[in-house]
């Protein structure tokens, strides 16, 4: 038992921050009415952590590189729990959101490490064991995530979906402090941090996802707007000056020259959106117009996970021998599919069950979509690049998660209040504000609860419309972009699971969660 112990403290961080990815979006009706939050604000809960995450993954994987993996997973531990604790005692949605983006600066300290803590602590046979079990603990983390947010918001509140961490934080360092030994790059300290290019990106990302957010309420022509779309920009040329001109850049640009990475990239983006951005409005409109419990909300949303998680895990012998290009171009065709079936279902009066087919294709489209990308990703660039572009992916799929939880709110926020003027409401954008916050109750109350369904079926339709557009226009891009065959510096032996792309360490596995792909950087055993 001794000799797992590192696995279990590894499994337990991974299997914490990317459950924590899902875990809230069938609290956000309770948390509305706990805080008196709006649609905007709900959104940030749900954007602030993934965008962390994605802003800091690849700075934090260089920081470990020179300061110690473990030392820099043991740190992301301790800030993941005690912004746990924080997000759990939050008094209002401002508190909330700042604490969330604290949690995942943790959880990219964990993310950016945990690969390489497995690679160091386990040879031959067992390393390949230990990959394949942390793949599978990532595939089930994204199908777990809504079913235990449910029960515990349904049974204890929805701030024991954040007070659930601390015991798993507890166990986590007791069994990495007791079990795991240190580990760091010998040339980390050589490499540098690129301090300019993290922060200039992660003011990118911030300041383009509120302009969004802002934008579906008050339209683009609203000055701060404006203002926040104009900052984003000077943020990303800041960016690329730093990437370029950087002694030590976080991500090579050069690498976007093969037209096989952008592609991979551009796909690793896009399914993310197509996949899993329209959840939330999904458990919204269930709990809200349907009149689901937590619990029922959540168990609707297993249908899509494990469908992702089935194909990953057993349908990756199967596919092996297939390119990239057809792995990846045609699951995210079956993932836009899949919403574009959504979008064509939702009636006024239609219950859950009219969405699970698209779900179930969804969630097949996404399966064979994600493992596939992490090897393609690692086949395209030289081995010495390999940790680089593992970090890229997951950032743009998380980046990518993000973005799509802010487009496909607009686009929700437009077709409520289409909806609803449809239906005859006298303040269609009073009345989608109240909806998308999940007060349909209070409708319900003054007499306006005809105009709930038909607002959100229109709603729903247009997230989904919009949601599978965008996993075609990925398919598009990767059938257009990505080769048949491998760059010709690509590396051997990268299989298609959360292992692939270290050469050494092959795990087979699933990983087609919401952010539940390659680790990130190059593990090197000290």
């Amino acid at each position: 038992m001794r000799k797992w112990l590192p696995l279990t403290a590894v499994c337990l961080g991974a299997f914490m921050l990317l459950v924590d990815v899902t875990i809230v979006t069938v609290a956000l009706p309770e948390m509305a009415a706990g805080l008196d939050g709006s649609f905007a604000g709900l959104q940030w809960v749900m954007d602030v952590y993934a965008l962390a995450l994605a802003a800091l993954l690849l700075g934090a994987g260089a920081l470990a590189d020179r300061a110690g993996r473990r030392r820099v997973y043991l740190g992301g531990l301790g800030l993941f729990a005690a912004a746990s604790l924080a997000c759990g005692l939050a008094t209002g949605a401002g508190q909330l959101i700042a604490f969330r983006a604290v949690q995942g600066a943790g959880g990219a300290a964990m993310f950016a490490t945990t690969m390489a803590l497995l690679s160091s602590s386990y040879q031959g046979r067992d390393r390949g064991v230990a990959f394949g079990v942390w793949g599978a603990v990532n595939g089930a983390a994204a199908a777990a995530g809504p079913v235990i947010g449910g029960v515990l918001t349904e049974h204890l509140g929805w701030r024991w979906i954040f007070f659930i961490n601390l015991p798993v934080c507890a166990l986590a360092v007791y069994a990495t402090r007791r079990a795991v030994a240190e580990s760091r790059d010998p040339h980390g300290r050589a490499k540098g941090l690129d301090l300019p290019g993290t922060a200039a990106f992660t003011v990118c990302a911030g300041a383009l996802t509120y302009a969004l957010i802002r934008a579906g309420e008050h339209g683009w022509t609203d000055p701060v707007v404006l203002g926040a779309a104009g900052l984003a920009a000077v943020a990303l040329a800041a960016f690329l000056v730093a990437e370029l001109r950087g002694a030590h850049p976080m991500l090579d640009l050069s690498l976007f020259r093969d037209r096989t990475f952008t592609g991979i990239m551009a796909g690793a983006l896009l399914l993310s959106v197509a996949a899993f951005s329209s959840l939330m409005q999904i458990s919204l409109w269930l709990q809200s117009a349907e009149g689901m419990d937590p619990v029922a909300a959540g168990l609707v949303l297993v249908p899509l996970s494990l469908a992702a998680f089935a194909v990953s895990a057993f349908g990756g012998r199967l596919l092996h021998g297939l390119p990239p290009r057809l792995t990846v171009g045609g699951g995210l065709l079956l993932t836009g599919a899949g919403a574009l079936l959504m979008a064509l279902m939702p009636g006024p009066g239609d219950g859950w069950p009219v969405l699970l087919p698209g779900l179930v294709v969804a969630g097949f489209g996404a399966g064979l979509a994600a493992p596939a990308l992490a090897a393609a990703a690692m086949a395209a660039v030289p081995p010495a690049r390999a940790g680089m572009a593992g970090g890229a992916l997951n950032t743009a799929r998380q980046l990518g998660n993000a973005l799509g939880i802010t487009v496909l709110g607009a686009a929700f926020q437009a077709g409520l209040v289409r909806g609803l003027s449809g239906a005859g409401a006298e303040d269609a954008d009073a009345t989608a504000r109240a909806l998308a916050s999940g007060r349909a109750g209070e409708l319900a109350g003054a007499g306006l609860g005809h105009l709930v369904e038909p607002a959100f079926a229109a709603g729903l339709r247009a997230a989904f419309l919009v949601s599978g557009l965008l996993g075609l226009l990925g398919a598009l891009a990767v059938l257009v972009l990505v080769r048949t065959a491998p760059a010709a510096g690509a590396s051997a032996g990268h299989g298609a699971g959360p292992g692939a792309g270290h050469g050494k360490a092959p795990g087979p596995g699933p990983s087609a969660g919401p952010g539940a792909t390659q680790q990130g950087r190059t593990p090197v055993r000290s």
